[in-house]
């Protein structure tokens, strides 16, 4: 193969929690939705633990737990947010099994959420997974919207860089 080739090789990241996928301009949040902070899709998730999408280190870790980064061996920064309105329960049901600088490996878990009291709280479960520095890549490919992917297994998006 040549560089060029490798270059143009499409890479994937792994869903990070079980749900539905969701269109990007779908999220009602315009932070999200007009791709203020990246561009990729978003999971309407039903699960409880949320793993990394993808190789590489955690390079933000929001002190309230609400989101992560990682960033992967080619520099492309991968943001994955737990929720829309989940940083007003500042930590609270959300539990850190990784921290910042970590290196982790993609269906490494991440977080473990108490779905129960994020639902007492009315906490909207649509978690964006974005690539935050899309300059680096050439093609970002989300997986089609409604359909139901698992954490871990089921790749959400391609991208090349």
């Amino acid at each position: 193969m040549t560089k060029q080739e490798k270059d143009l090789q499409a890479l994937h990241l792994l869903a990070p929690i079980s749900g539905q996928t969701v269109q990007l301009e779908s999220v009602p949040d315009p932070v999200f939705s007009e791709k203020l902070t990246g561009d990729g899709l978003a999971i309407l998730a039903d699960g409880d633990t949320v793993l990394a999408p993808c190789d590489g280190e955690i390079t933000l870790f929001f002190d309230t737990k609400h989101a992560f980064a990682i960033t992967t061996p080619d520099g492309v920064q991968v943001l994955v947010h737990v929720g829309l309105d989940t940083i007003i329960m500042n930590g609270d049901g959300l539990t850190a099994l990784k921290h910042s600088g970590e290196k982790v490996t993609a269906g490494t878990p991440i977080l473990k959420l108490d779905r129960a009291l994020l639902e007492k709280n009315k906490i909207n479960m649509i978690c964006p997974v974005l690539i935050v520095n899309y300059e680096r890549v050439k093609k970002i490919t989300p997986r089609v919207a409604g359909e139901a992917v698992i954490a871990g297994e089921d790749t959400v998006l391609q991208y090349a860089v």
